[in-house]
Parts: structure tokens; C-alpha cells; sequence
């Protein structure tokens, strides 16, 4: 019994034996079966996931083009420099920290601690470093024997004209991705398509590079370019600079230069501005000298460097609304003239205040103005004028036009953070308790806030035949090769009032530079017009107790054919004289700045019979005025002036006081000594034409003066002049040149 129960014993384990075998055969075909073919995709990507590590290859950002296809902003190759830890030496490590340390300025520490990872095959020691760094990088590392350094190529932002547009184009944070201005609203058309490089990972999950390694290129962003140009931007930037310095300018200054039939804008300047290439550091010199005496740890010094980084970026002519002053009076005259309340033929009586129920209204002009036309009224600037126009308008009309010429909403600009505009309703222009002070008020340009963008836009629609434009700043779309991907059209929104009514406009605004609040910035042989604007912060008066203004001009030409208007505000000057005003101190960097912008974007000069008769003109001392205020002193004589320098005065003029000059000359006003250090060399003209010889001449920097046979006979050319060809003499020197037949004489 015992051997029969032991081989049945034995049967049975083998059958158990076999059955377990079985059994977990079939688990595991059926496991084999569920890992490789119903869940094989899913554990094959966490396989790839497991063994591969992707790094991303920035993409070119593609470029901002001014309208002329000057490269506002470019993105150019940078390097990434790593190390490979495994494959170094401890004693390499400090080598390699040494020279780290120097040529890159990184912790040494930072490197040393790094290197002590020895299952890492990749560790960045620091992004965006240029190729001359790079190559001092990887001459170090063979010189001293240390194989595990290398590069990876990297994209970085540049900006080739500093701090020009910078409150425009904005600028990108450390991840190249756009964070203020264009390169925030268009980052998504610039930044293209990232690539990446796929390398192994070890048992460790560390990169092994140089086992395995995969890359896909990154496809390159697209390009804009832009209806800003460069010339105008940078002639803004300047006159604007020397405002802020020359008039104290406490809340920055603003100016617009925009075509007024398309919506096409040629320059928006911020003044201060910021260099987009460092946006963090601190332009402004006050602001900065006040951060440096501080405890940088401190929380207040955090906030102070927070608020003045943010102020500097802002682009105030699209995002701060502000009382328009009496620049509003362009459209409370455009709405009046088209509805049929006022015309040429009206008069108004300023005995030097306006009542409003009980409430007296002073005029700026506490005497009074007495009995005035419509254009007088207009020429004045006269507030009781404008407040009587007002009340006869009424409140559904002043909303309704207030309205249409995009007063009660964005302009829809392509840039980040415009503001809207704080306006009353029409119900509150037509309450009973508050409807003579509002309405009032509001009719010569008080008691409500629009943007810069939004008032110049509204004044072109006045001007161009009625038409409202989208403002825009970009034109085209290009791809990475130039081809066009798209080009962008103006956008004629409605014609706000008739061409017949505009043309009206155009007129009297002329007529304000011609004889009234407007004529320091008149510009002989061109026709301007314009409006002056000194407007109260009342909301901060409110606050404080202490008055402070923005002074603003916006002017237009040419009048007989309206193409562009040019928008400049002060807010808050440091005002030391009862005559500062904006037709004072604002209307003279208008017209300075169109005396340089509209020759260049070819508008030609017409001079009337009585421009004409201004020849032989004798310069007057303008040493201690003012830059803009000797500017606008020699432009109403038909002169040209350049300002040289940084200071807030001039301190030398060239020609001097007493030289005479022929219309058209250009004077050197000197603000500061090492503007004066400056000279140029005279050219020889001699047996050229008048026109060459002029060209020439004025190309160097100098005037000219002619004499013997006029330079209008075909025949003239240069015989002689009295300085030396090669002679340096200081830019604006007048070099008198002697003109002959040379149909009688042998001169060539």
C-alpha cells in the first residue's frame, strides 16, 4: 500500500506540476499578448519617454522693418554653453570653474557644484552668450584638455537702433517670447516654430548625447514691417528729448506723426524712453541715482525700481487719457459747422468770462476778446466762445459727434494696454442739475479724458474730407524668405462730417497759425494749420491742491491738401513764466519738427510774394533762449536751425548775431560745449553748377551764400569761393560762392 499511495503521490505532484506550468505559461502569454498587442502603443511612447529627452531649439524671431526696410529689431545666433560632468575630471572641474568664472562671469561655486554629478552628461553653465564669448569659451576648455564642453546654437533679441520706438516695439523676456509694445502683440506671427534635439538617457535617466541623437530644425517666425519711419521717428525722439530737458517736464511727454488719409502712423515717440536691448535698467538718470542710494534688499526699493520700470515702458500716447484742452475745439467746431449751429458769418462777444447759470467762466484772456468772428473766436482759442457753441450744439449732438469720431471707445490700435477714453454720457450732458457745467465744460475740451491716439485720429477726420481711419502700424507680413504674406490696407471706418465742412475747417485752422494762437509754428512757403491746448489736471488739483497743466499742438499740412498731422504734449511742465502756454512752449516743437520732417517726405515748399521779399536776412542773438523758442524765432524769419547737444539752452549760435544769410540758411544752436568742439570740412565747388555747389555745400553742414550771376542762369558755375577747399571750420559756417557765365569763361 505504501509503494502504490508513493507513486500516486508522486502522479499527483507531477499532474499538479504540469497544471501549474500551464497556468503560468498562459498568464504570461496572456500578459504578453496585453502589454505587446492591445496596450503596446501606450507602453511603446513610455519606453521612447523613458530612454529620450527632448530639448527645444529656439526658432528665429523673424525681424520689425520700418517702412523703409530699415531693421527696427532682429534676432541673431547666441550660444548656450554646457558641460558634461561625467566626462570630466575633479581636477578639470577647477580648471574649468576658473575659466568659467572669468570669461562667462558665473559663480565658480555654481560650476564646481554642478561637476560633482558625475551621471550627468549635460549641464548648462549660461544661455544668450555671443559668438566672440562662445569661441573664448571652447579655446579655453582645448587648451587645457577638458573634451567635455560644447555649445548649443540659441536665438537672441537685438535692437540696432537703441532706444529708438522702444515704447513701440517693446522688447522680449528671457525666453524670447514678446513681453511689451509689437513684440507682445505680435509674438505670435513672430516667434516661428520651436525645434528640438531628441538624445538618450542613461539607467539614470542622464543625457547621453553623444550616444544617440536626433534633431528637427526650428522654423523661423515671420516678419513685420511697420508704417513708422525711421527718419521721422528719430527727428520726433529728438526734439522731443530736448522739450522734456528744456521745459522740466515732470509726467513725460508724447508725440504722434500720423498720415490723415489712411490712418498710417509715421512716428509715436515716449519721452523718456528706455533702450529695449537692457528694458530693466533705469533710463532715467534721477530715478536711477535715487535706487542706487537705496537698500536693494528693502521692499521699497523693490517698489520703486517695480513703478519706475513700468512707467518707462508704457507708451503714454496710447494708454494715459487726459483733459485734451483746447485741441478738443477742432471737434466741437467740426460738429457745430456740420450740424448747422455756427458759420463764417457768426459772432461772439468775450467780455473776458461767460456765466453758466450762476457760475462765472473766466477766458484765458481775462480782458476779454470783445466782438469776434467764428475763425477769430477759433483764432483766439476763446473759452466763453466755445462754451456758448456748446450750449447751442446740445447734448444729444456734442454725444452723438463726440461719438462718431471714436471719442467713446479705443481706436482698436494693433498694440497692448490702450486705454479707453472717460467721457460723459449723453443723459449726464442732459441733466438739468449738472447740464450747463458739463456740457460746457466738455466744449472746450475739460472735464473728460481721451487718449493721445484717440484725439489725433478724431483731428485727421476733421481735416481729410471727414473720413475716421483705424490708425495702424504695421503694413505688411512677410515669412522668412521676404515673400509677402500679407499686406494690410487702411481701414476707412465713416465719414464723420461732409468734405465741405472739412474743407472749412482746414481753413480756419490755417488761419489760427497765420494770425493767431498757433503762428509759432509757422513755417514759410508751407501752409499749416493747428490747434493749441493748455489743459488743466483738474482730478489732480482735486487731490493735491496744486494746478498743473499738459501743453499740447496738434498742427496739419500742408492746408490746401491736408496729408499729415503732428500731435506733441507736455504733461506737466515746470512752468517759470505767465506766458507758457501751448501755443508758447508746445506749437514751436510742431513746427520745428515739420520743418525738417515734410522736405524729407517731399513736400515742397511754396513761398507766397511776401515770403519771397525776406532775402538778405540778418541773424538775431538766440544765445540763452530756450532751444525750441530760438527754433521757432529763426523759422518764422525763413530760416532752418539744427540743435546740437543736450542742454536746455543755447549757449553759441553759427552763424552769429548780425550775419546776414539768405532765406533758407541753417543755423547751428549750440546747447552745451562738446556740441561746439564739432567741425567740418569745406568742399570744393569750384566749376560746378548752382545746384551741385548748393547741394554740396549744404551736405557738408554749411550755407551758402551767392554772388556774381545768379545761380538761376543755366550757364552759372562756381568761379570762386572765399574759404578754402579742405579748411575746417564749424558746421553752419557761411561759405560765400562767386558764380560766372561760363559761356564766356573757360571755367570748368
Amino acid at each position: 500500500m505504501f509503494k502504490l499511495s508513493g507513486n500516486s503521490t508522486r502522479f499527483r505532484l507531477i499532474v499538479v506540476g504540469v497544471l501549474l506550468t500551464v497556468a503560468g505559461f498562459g498568464w504570461v502569454v496572456r500578459n504578453l499578448y496585453q502589454v505587446q498587442l492591445v496596450n503596446g502603443d501606450f507602453y511603446q511612447q513610455r519606453a521612447v519617454a523613458q530612454q529620450l529627452r527632448t530639448t527645444s531649439i529656439n526658432a528665429n524671431r523673424g525681424a520689425i522693418y520700418d517702412t523703409n526696410m530699415n531693421k527696427l529689431a532682429v534676432s541673431a545666433t547666441v550660444w548656450t554653453v554646457l558641460f558634461s560632468p561625467a566626462d570630466i575630471t575633479d581636477a578639470e572641474a577647477e580648471v574649468l570653474a576658473d575659466g568659467m568664472s572669468e570669461i562667462l562671469g558665473v559663480d565658480r561655486e555654481f560650476v564646481i557644484e554642478k561637476a560633482k554629478n558625475k551621471k550627468n552628461y549635460y549641464q548648462v553653465v549660461k544661455r544668450k552668450v555671443d559668438k566672440e564669448v562662445a569661441d573664448q569659451v571652447i579655446e579655453f576648455a582645448s587648451k587645457n584638455g577638458i573634451k567635455g564642453v560644447s555649445l548649443e546654437e540659441d536665438t537672441k533679441r537685438y535692437y540696432p537702433y537703441g532706444s529708438l520706438a522702444s515704447t513701440v516695439l517693446g522688447f522680449v523676456n528671457s525666453e524670447n517670447q514678446g513681453a511689451y509694445g509689437l513684440e507682445a502683440y505680435y509674438n505670435n506671427t513672430l516667434s516661428g516654430t520651436p525645434g528640438r534635439v531628441v538624445s538618450a538617457k542613461n539607467a539614470w535617466g542622464n543625457d547621453m548625447s553623444f550616444q544617440y541623437q536626433d534633431m528637427y530644425q526650428p522654423q523661423d517666425g515671420n516678419s513685420i514691417v511697420l508704417t513708422i519711419d525711421q527718419t521721422v521717428q528719430s527727428v520726433m525722439e529728438r526734439h522731443l528729448r530736448t522739450a522734456v530737458i528744456e521745459h522740466g517736464v515732470r509726467n513725460r511727454a508724447a508725440a504722434i506723426f500720423m498720415d490723415v488719409n489712411t490712418g498710417a502712423i509715421l512716428g509715436m515717440v515716449t519721452m523718456p524712453d528706455f533702450d529695449p536691448n537692457d528694458p530693466n535698467a533705469i533710463a532715467d538718470s534721477a530715478t536711477r541715482a535715487q535706487l542706487d542710494a537705496m537698500d536693494q534688499d528693502s521692499e521699497e526699493y523693490q517698489q520703486l525700481l517695480f513703478q519706475a520700470q513700468t512707467e518707462q515702458w508704457n507708451n503714454k500716447c496710447i494708454s494715459e487719457p487726459n483733459e485734451p484742452g483746447s485741441v478738443f475745439k477742432i471737434i466741437t467746431l467740426s460738429s457745430a459747422l456740420e450740424t448747422g449751429t455756427v458759420d463764417l458769418s457768426d459772432h461772439f462777444y468775450c467780455p473776458g468770462y461767460h456765466m453758466v447759470g450762476s457760475v462765472r467762466k473766466s477766458c484765458w484772456k481775462t480782458a476779454g476778446h470783445g466782438d469776434q468772428t467764428l475763425t477769430q473766436a477759433v483764432e483766439n482759442s476763446c473759452n466763453p466762445a466755445f462754451m456758448m457753441i456748446g450750449q447751442a450744439l446740445g447734448a444729444h449732438n456734442f454725444y452723438q459727434y463726440f461719438s462718431s469720431f471714436g471719442l467713446t471707445q479705443p481706436t482698436g490700435i494693433s498694440l497692448p494696454g490702450e486705454a479707453g477714453s472717460i467721457y460723459h454720457s449723453e443723459e449726464a450732458l442732459a441733466n438739468p442739475q449738472d447740464y450747463e457745467n458739463s456740457l460746457t465744460s466738455c466744449s472746450f475740451g475739460q472735464t473728460f479724458k481721451v487718449t493721445p491716439i484717440q484725439l489725433i485720429t478724431a483731428v485727421s477726420a476733421a481735416v481729410n474730407g471727414g473720413y475716421l481711419y483705424q490708425p495702424y502700424l504695421v503694413k505688411q507680413v512677410l515669412d522668412s524668405q521676404g515673400n509677402v504674406v500679407e499686406n494690410i490696407e487702411p481701414q476707412m471706418k465713416r465719414q464723420v462730417i461732409s468734405e465741405e465742412t472739412s474743407a472749412l475747417v482746414a481753413e480756419i485752422l490755417e488761419s489760427v497759425v497765420v494770425n493767431g494762437s498757433g503762428r509759432n509754428a509757422y513755417i514759410p512757403g508751407y501752409r499749416i494749420g493747428g490747434k493749441t491746448g493748455t489743459s488743466e489736471k483738474i482730478d489732480l488739483y482735486n487731490q493735491t491742491g496744486e494746478m498743473r497743466y499738459i501743453l499740447s499742438f496738434t498742427g496739419v499740412a500742408p492746408m490746401d491738401d491736408p496729408q499729415y498731422a503732428c500731435l506733441v504734449l507736455l504733461d506737466e511742465p515746470t512752468l517759470d513764466s505767465a506766458n507758457a502756454y501751448g501755443s508758447t512752449i508746445a506749437a514751436p516743437i510742431v513746427g520745428s519738427i515739420f520743418s525738417e520732417v515734410l522736405p524729407y517726405l517731399g513736400v515742397e515748399k511754396v513761398y507766397s510774394e511776401a515770403e519771397l521779399k525776406n532775402a538778405d536776412i540778418y541773424l538775431d542773438n538766440q544765445v540763452g533762449k530756450g532751444p525750441h523758442a530760438a527754433q521757432s524765432a529763426l523759422t518764422q524769419k525763413g530760416l532752418n536751425s539744427e540743435i546740437l547737444g543736450a542742454g536746455g539752452t543755447v549757449v553759441a549760435q553759427i552763424p552769429e548775431a548780425g550775419t546776414q544769410v539768405p532765406p533758407g540758411s541753417t543755423v547751428m544752436l549750440f546747447t552745451d560745449e562738446e556740441s561746439q568742439s564739432e567741425q567740418v570740412t569745406v568742399p570744393d565747388v569750384r566749376g560746378k553748377s548752382g545746384l551741385v555747389a548748393n547741394q554740396m555745400i549744404l551736405n557738408a553742414g554749411l550755407n551758402i551764400r551767392v554772388t556774381g550771376v545768379g545761380v538761376e542762369n543755366q550757364y552759372a558755375v562756381a568761379a570762386k569761393q572765399d574759404i578754402a577747399a579742405g579748411t575746417k571750420v564749424p558746421r553752419g559756417t557761411v561759405i560765400t560762392v562767386d558764380f560766372a557765365n561760363s559761356s564766356m569763361q573757360n571755367i570748368y
